[in-house]
């Protein structure tokens, strides 16, 4: 049986347990936060001593892992198996152990909640197990088993999750914060969740996160950070952006250049896509992430500053500076170096043939 994390969350909280939970993909927060829950809430204190077993997959192979499954509770109604880190589990897809797992699967002591967490990547459909759990119309999944994939979010989903986690906290963040914390982390659900919670500790009754509060706690700066040197040269300040590029070479730990380089290449990316269609709808914005005006008014303005030929050169200078900053054609330029040069190059209109390495 597939299900969403929501309906599994649905189902802890009405303690409705199923026999086994595998919980697999690429994005770990779901994983981590249902197997935490099922940790802590299926078995009273009391009883965890006797009938709860947490195993890794680095120390452990199928044989360990079902002979837990199949022990009966001691003076308890039902016993708990996490396997964490099960991707690392040596045999868990090999011929010789699935007899015995596919048995498991499907026949399970339904005295026992056994949960796989397998992170970072989901099994292979073509084998097997992919294929048991997954079932389909000639073999179904096996009923007393739960498969939940965990896939990262795409860049236009970041901003509505947040502003969902934040409502169900009974919380309210401000547009401006909400894409602050979305360019900036990203889909790291883990982080920004915790970056989030922390906000949410230090907010005062009453107040709603804003832009104030993410720079202070997040540890970005009020002038100088990324999205001000984008905006710097979207109205080609050049004083500003300088200002910017020094305070960035002096604070490299706080300043990375992988992040920076991302942010304007998300930027000019999807400049890149407005230019061909000059004129979106309220779908092609949300589309591409930007569901707010204060968002939109860059892209606006930059459409009147980069041309298309322009945007597109650019996007090919960011691509040649992450080349650079992984050691392709530096030479023994720092990474301050290595984006001063971009900057320099996207605010003076040198021909893309001109420049060494493009």
């Amino acid at each position: 049986m597939t299900l969403s994390p929501d309906e599994i969350l649905k189902q802890l909280q009405q303690r409705q347990f199923a026999p086994v939970y595998f919980l697999q993909g690429e994005e770990p927060y779901y994983i981590d936060l249902l197997a935490d829950l099922l940790e802590k809430h299926v078995l009273p204190e009391h009883e965890k001593g006797f009938n709860q077993v947490v195993l890794y997959g680095k120390d452990t192979d199928v044989a360990g892992i079902l002979g837990q499954a199949k022990r009966f509770p001691m003076m308890a109604e039902r016993s708990v198996v996490i396997v964490k880190e099960a991707q690392a589990v040596a045999d868990l897809e090999a011929e010789k152990s699935w007899p015995f797992l596919e048995a498991y699967l499907r026949n399970p002591l339904q005295s026992t909640v056994l949960v796989f967490c397998y992170k970072h990547k989901t099994l292979d459909a073509r084998k097997k197990l992919g294929k048991l759990l997954s079932g389909d119309k000639k073999e179904p999944a096996p009923a007393g088993t739960v498969l939940m994939t965990s896939k990262k979010l795409y860049d236009n989903q970041v901003a509505p999750w947040l502003s969902n986690y934040v409502r169900s906290k009974n919380q309210q963040i401000t547009p401006q914060a909400t894409v602050m914390l979305a360019e900036y982390i990203g889909g790291e659900l883990g982080r920004l969740t915790n970056e989030v919670d922390k906000m949410l500790i230090n907010l005062l009754p009453g107040h709603s996160i804003d832009e104030d509060l993410v720079q202070r706690m997040v540890g970005i700066s009020k002038e100088y950070n990324i999205f001000e040197l984008q905006s710097a040269l979207v109205r080609r300040d050049v004083l500003k952006a300088n200002r910017i590029l020094l305070y960035f070479e002096a604070n490299p730990k706080n300043n990375p250049l992988i992040p920076n380089l991302t942010l304007l290449f998300n930027y000019f990316s999807r400049l890149l896509a407005l230019h061909q269609n000059p004129n979106p709808s309220e779908t092609d914005w949300l589309k591409m992430g930007l569901r707010f005006p204060i968002q939109r008014k860059d892209y606006q303005t930059g459409l009147k500053v980069f041309d298309f030929h322009r945007t597109r050169d650019i996007v090919h200078l960011i691509r040649r500076a992450d080349a650079q900053s992984k050691g392709i054609d530096s030479g023994s330029m720092t990474d301050g170096e290595i984006l001063r040069e971009l900057i320099w190059l996207i605010i003076h209109p040198v021909p893309l043939h001109a420049v060494v390495g493009a």
